[in-house]
Parts: C-alpha cells; sequence; structure tokens
C-alpha cells in the first residue's frame, strides 16, 4: 500500500510512477490509513524545510500498530532532505512498523514562501519530472528485493549538505514560526472561481460573500492554494510578489482529486 500526501503534485506523480512499478494500492493523505495486508507501507510525501510535513507526522501518529509489515518513506524534494529520513524512521518505529527503506526524488521545487526561494525555470522543472520514472523504477527495485528477502533496503537519499543543521535547527524553527497560515490572503486579480477552497486539502479555505478566499488555522503550508489560482492571485504577504507558480503537474492533480468526488 501507497499513502501519499501531495501539495503540488510532485509527490503524487511519484506514488503513481511506484505503482505502475509495484501494484499497491494508494490511499491519499489526510485519510485514514489501513493496516496493509499486503505486509508493505510506503510513505510517500514532500519534504518540508527538511522535515516531515505536519500533516504526515499526525497520520503515522494516528496509523494501526504493526509488528511484521516494512515500511518504506519515498520523499520528493527540490535539492535534498536533510536528516529526513531519520525522523522518518524514528516516527514509524514509535508505531511499531520497521523502517525498511529510504529514498529521495528530485522534483521540481514549489516553495515560495520566503525570500531566495523561486520555483524552478520551466527547463529544470521538466528536467526532474522526465527524469523521475528512471528514478522511480530503481526505487521500485530496490523496495522488491527487500520485501523478497525481508531484508532492509540500503538508505538512499540526497541528504546535502549541512545536514544535521538544516533537519535538527532550522526545520523546527520553521515548524514554529514559519507555518501560520495568517499571512495568506487574494489580492485584486482573485476572480472569485473557489479552486483554492474546493482543492484545499485540510478545507481549511472558505469563500466569504464577498468573493474572495478567506484562510483559517487548519493548514499545512502545502502551498497548493497557491499554485492553483488560475489568476495567481493567492499570496502570502510580500513573499510572494514576484515569485512564480509550479504548474507542470497540477493538472494531473486537480484530475485525481476530481476522480475522487465522483
Amino acid at each position: 500500500m501507497i499513502a501519499v500526501f501531495s501539495g503540488t503534485g510532485n509527490s503524487l506523480r511519484v506514488a503513481r510512477l511506484l505503482q505502475k512499478e509495484l501494484g499497491d494500492a494508494i490511499v491519499m493523505l489526510p485519510g485514514e490509513i489501513p493496516y496493509p495486508a499486503d505486509g508493505r507501507l510506503i510513505w510517500v510525501f514532500p519534504i518540508y524545510s527538511w522535515g516531515l510535513p505536519p500533516v504526515v507526522l499526525d497520520a503515522i501518529a494516528s496509523s494501526p500498530e504493526g509488528r511484521d509489515t516494512q515500511t518504506f518513506m519515498v520523499a520528493t524534494c527540490g535539492d535534498d532532505i536533510g536528516r529526513a529520513d531519520r525522523r522518518w524512521a524514528k516516527a514509524v518505529r514509535k508505531r511499531g512498523w520497521c523502517p525498511a527503506g529510504a529514498f529521495s526524488v528530485q522534483m521540481p521545487n514549489t516553495y515560495v514562501l520566503m525570500k531566495g526561494f523561486d520555483v524552478d525555470s520551466p527547463e529544470l522543472a521538466q528536467a526532474k519530472v522526465t527524469a523521475a520514472p528512471a528514478r522511480v523504477a530503481a526505487i521500485a527495485a530496490a523496495i522488491r528485493q527487500a520485501t523478497e528477502s525481508g531484508r532492509p533496503a540500503s538508505t538512499d537519499v540526497v541528504s546535502g549538505s549541512f545536514a544535521a543543521i538544516k533537519t535538527g535547527v532550522i526545520y523546527p524553527w520553521f515548524r514554529r514560526y514559519a507555518m501560520s497560515p495568517e499571512p495568506f490572503f487574494a489580492d485584486d486579480r482573485c476572480i472569485g472561481c473557489g479552486l483554492c477552497a474546493r482543492s484545499c486539502p485540510l478545507h481549511n479555505i472558505t469563500m466569504t460573500q464577498t468573493g474572495r478566499p478567506d484562510w483559517g488555522d487548519r493548514c499545512t503550508l502545502c502551498l497548493r492554494c497557491y499554485h492553483v489560482c488560475p489568476a495567481h492571485a493567492v499570496c502570502y504577504t510580500t513573499a510572494t510578489r514576484g515569485k512564480g507558480q509550479s504548474r507542470l503537474l497540477i493538472a494531473d492533480l486537480l484530475s485525481e482529486l476530481d476522480s475522487q468526488t465522483h
């Protein structure tokens, strides 16, 4: 079984590629995680500031306890993941799961809320998406071998430089001080289509009587609202001024969400 959280489509694309290789069923997060009947659970999610998204940590903490199930991590990232694999392993061990392998896949960068962070160029984004199938095929082969042998796979992630500082210092600071939804607003470009509200994974956005979106306090900062906006009207104070959108995989993500509601 593949449990996937995807804000803008990167992790969903990787999950679908894994499903093609391995045949495992997909469960979208947030949502209830059933006990995997096949004895294998693969967590697929994006990296947040060299750590795990809170929504994924919550899903792990509420997942059924298990002793014999092999559990794998496949994380998507713009460049590197720090020591997020260690945080993931610690979290799944608390539930009694066996961490049997951690992997990372470089995908288009989507974080735009701080100075110096922007989306990749169209050429770089396309190059990452094009390279993903071969990378995921190699990961699937490692997962398959680990499942058949009963032995953990070798960790295969890009940790990057200063990994301990990134995950041990920057990530906790990010979670405490840089994940508030309060700075979100829609500027005058907003056309009132409501796509941001309809697509929010935590149902945190409501449309007001003025036809503008309003953000509540239940936000995982996935930036789906920002990247799906057809008018590029979603803002985060002035931090998003002049920043681009990552829309390469948005259509596939919206199609997946639409299929789940019908």
